[in-house]
């Protein structure tokens, strides 16, 4: 590998010839990487500088339709009567840009707290979050959780569903004037294998379920939803399908007992192409398998087969955004170790999954010198002095990237999921490492508008922390990214964009 270039290793590792699609989120073509197949990365950075955050809306609604047309094709195969909703678990990405494009997309509306409910009533008035969609509210709910939900529905949206995590959210919520739809979590399919530790914290036994449907069978409320989480991720189908099939044959014995039960819920853990250029699921399949074995069992009970809900977070958002990372400097590594690429942020901010789950992988490209040598490195964060600011982690095979360094450009992909929730966004950063540069590029009655949002500047961070600015010595200017111009807001066809 010593004389090896970087296409070279693509080719060898991934089949990658260099140009066209390299997953189904990027591409490259002339030599420039591409996001969505339209967005050019390259180009951007020679414009822009890094660090900057690109944000490529189209890329939920690619997400989203293709799920669709899946479950679609899967209902035919499956000869499933259902009817198949996708929901967004806003959790994944709470920023207005993600949640209104999803929206648009067609999906309904999953929350996890009182701040997302708030959210989720200014949409439905604004009627950004039609009329028709539901609105399914998970977790443990706190008092100000439960009069989000009670005011929603009492200013009139009839599709806000409410599902069950103790019974005292039942006891506070039953006196609601308007009926409520309700549904309940199913405690033990977040642990039936022991492989979720955690997980076992929500929903309700099987007990509390039936004491949950006798209550709402005595009042002016329904039961319409029953939820079965099965981890956090889908890594091996037939496993996730034979755990899932204790808990729908108590649906279906609670549907028996039950008629207005007609939604079947079978959680998250899609997984996305985002982290992993050998990433291989077959999602028909998978749904086919998943209807068939639900339509089967439904009909051993005698039940009409439910309407399936699927939540859809990392799958929905994570590729539709990215990092350009510079690196500034370079560092030998420890003997027999691979050098340090040192790059101008911070790994642990810009990439909280990468220590929070363990062996959470990022796909990480070069913009250029794919016919420079390619060498195995790790990179670093400059801008704190924390030793777990590292990517790969000590524990996982480090990156192959070319061997220029300082000067390279990287994409790292897969950020669009959890990423800024985790780190936040607008605050103050660990070792104050301010927030990138931001462009966002969506689509408006088939035009691409393109809004640019400046890198953090330390007298704003300053702010944040109780500091006077103005009493500061020369500010500090992190990058000349900071000192650009705003981009214009309508571009029908912008530089960034791929010729046709």
């Amino acid at each position: 590998m010593k004389h090896q270039t970087y296409a070279g290793y693509m080719q060898q590792t991934y089949g990658f010839s260099g140009e066209g699609e390299l997953s189904d989120f990027m591409t490259r073509h002339n030599g420039d990487l591409y996001l969505g197949g339209e967005i050019n990365l390259t180009e951007l950075a020679r414009s822009h500088g890094a660090p900057l955050e690109v944000v490529y809306t189209p890329q939920i609604t690619a997400q989203v339709q293709r799920m669709q047309g899946w479950a679609a094709q899967a209902r035919a195969r499956a000869e499933y009567s259902g009817a198949f909703l996708y929901a967004y678990a806003t959790k994944a990405n709470f920023a207005a840009e993600a949640v209104q494009t999803a929206l648009v997309a067609g999906a309904h509306y999953e929350t996890s707290a009182a701040a997302d409910v708030v959210i989720a009533h200014s949409l439905w008035r604004q009627g950004i979050l039609p009329a028709d969609r539901l609105i399914f509210c998970n977790g443990s709910k706190e008092p100000n959780y439960l009069e989000a939900i009670r005011n929603l529905r009492l200013e009139g949206c009839e599709r806000i569903v409410p599902v069950l995590d103790d019974l005292d959210e039942l006891r506070l919520l039953s006196d609601t004037p308007a009926p409520l739809m309700f549904g309940v979590r199913e405690r033990a399919a977040g642990n039936r294998d022991g492989t979720h530790p955690g997980n076992d914290r929500f929903g309700l036994s099987s007990d509390e379920i039936d004491q949950a449907a006798a209550q709402i069978a005595a009042s002016r409320h329904q039961l319409v939803l029953y939820h079965a989480m099965i981890g956090s991720q889908v890594e091996n189908e037939a496993h996730f399908l034979a755990t899932l099939r204790d808990s729908v044959e108590h649906y279906c014995r609670l549907r028996r007992q039950v008629p207005t039960l007609r939604y079947f819920n079978f959680g998250g853990g899609i997984p996305t192409s985002a982290y992993s250029l050998n990433f291989g699921f077959d999602y028909e399949r998978f749904l086919t398998k998943l209807m068939a074995t639900i339509r089967d069992i439904c009909a051993a009970y005698n039940v009409p087969m439910p309407d399936l809900i699927g939540e859809f977070g990392r799958y929905t958002v994570a590729s539709h955004s990215v990092y350009l990372l510079e690196i500034g400097a370079t560092k030998a590594g420890a003997p027999d170790q691979p050098d340090w690429y040192l790059v101008n942020g911070s790994l642990m901010v810009s990439l909280p999954d990468s220590i929070l789950v363990h062996g959470q992988e990022f796909v990480i490209l070069p913009l250029s010198d794919w016919n420079r040598p390619v060498k195995p490195v790790r990179l670093a964060g400059r801008r704190t002095c924390d030793s777990d600011d590292v990517y790969p982690r000590p524990d996982q095979a480090p990156l192959m990237l070319p061997d220029t360094g300082a000067g390279l450009i990287v994409a790292v992909c897969g950020i669009g999921a959890y990423q800024q929730m985790i780190s936040g966004r607008g605050g103050a950063h660990h070792c104050l490492n301010p927030e990138p540069a931001r462009i966002i590029v969506r689509e408006r009655a088939g035009r691409l508008v393109v809004d640019y949002t400046p890198q953090q500047d330390q007298a704003t961070i300053m702010r944040l922390l109780g500091y006077q600015p103005q009493h500061m010595a020369t500010p500090l200017r992190f990058s000349p990214t900071a000192e650009r111009p705003q981009l214009p807001r309508l571009r029908e066809r912008p530089r960034l964009m791929r010729a046709r």
